[in-house]
């Protein structure tokens, strides 16, 4: 029986926000944003690279189809990438995907911005100003 290489959710590796932050305080990393381009706008890590995952349309969201390429136009595929999204799920799709691509290190960061921004790494802005409201994170967060 051949056996299929295809990565799963289950392949992703996530790392929480502080082994992200201590990861890319030393400069090996590189941090990927797949939020949105109005999601980045708001608030971003410093150096983070935006490259929306998915799309808002009449229709809902939409994967980026150009997703891949607009990486590979910018990243290697040996690059050490921390992907985060508002929440952790457009993330974790998108390492699905970088993986699947040949891309060998992406981790997901556990919780996405919105736990960047709870472990007090997004400023001197309020959470309530920082965070986008997100049908996975409680409102009151």
């Amino acid at each position: 029986m051949e056996q299929t290489n295809t990565k799963t959710v289950e392949d992703v590796e996530s790392v929480d926000v502080y082994t992200a932050k201590g990861l890319l305080t030393v400069g090996h990393h590189r941090y990927l944003d797949v939020r949105t381009n109005e999601e980045f706008a708001k608030c971003h890590f410093e150096d983070a690279l935006n490259i929306p995952y998915m799309f808002k349309t009449d229709e809902g969201r939409i994967v980026n189809p150009d997703f891949l390429p607009q990486v590979a136009s910018v990243c290697k595929k040996d690059d050490n990438l921390i992907v985060a999204c508002n929440s952790g799920g457009r993330a974790t799709r998108a390492c699905v995907d970088l993986l699947n691509a040949g891309y060998e290190h992406v981790a997901n960061i556990e919780g996405g911005y919105s736990a960047w921004v709870d472990a007090g790494f997004a400023g001197d802005k309020s959470a309530a100003e920082l965070k986008t409201a997100c049908r996975f994170r409680p409102t009151d967060n």
